[in-house]
């Protein structure tokens, strides 16, 4: 039995190894890069590209990705500014101080 699976691990192996097999995979995309290229696309109004972007992941993933972009872009922007990120939050959104 275990000559058999060897037998097989070293197929696959050698297929990789010479290129044979399913052609080229092309990797996926992870929830960041796909929430980044989904911020920026619908910064620029780009439709085709909002679209792209958001079937590269699930909506649940894609909605996860996009919250810790604005958290982090809020974060940086509040160090940059010496504010806190609730002034930041608030001025980007066009509120009121607080």
């Amino acid at each position: 039995m275990w000559g058999r699976v060897r037998g097989i691990g070293s197929a696959m192996l050698g297929s990789l190894r010479t290129g044979k097999g399913a052609g080229p995979r092309e990797r996926p995309h992870n929830l960041f890069e796909a929430a980044a290229a989904y911020v920026s696309a619908c910064a620029e109004d780009d439709q085709d590209r909002i679209e792209e972007a958001a079937g590269w992941v699930s909506p649940e993933a894609l909605s996860f990705g996009v919250n810790e972009l604005a958290c982090r872009a809020v974060v940086a922007l509040a160090r940059e500014r010496d504010e806190s990120p609730g002034a930041v939050a608030r001025a980007l959104l066009g509120l009121p101080a607080a």
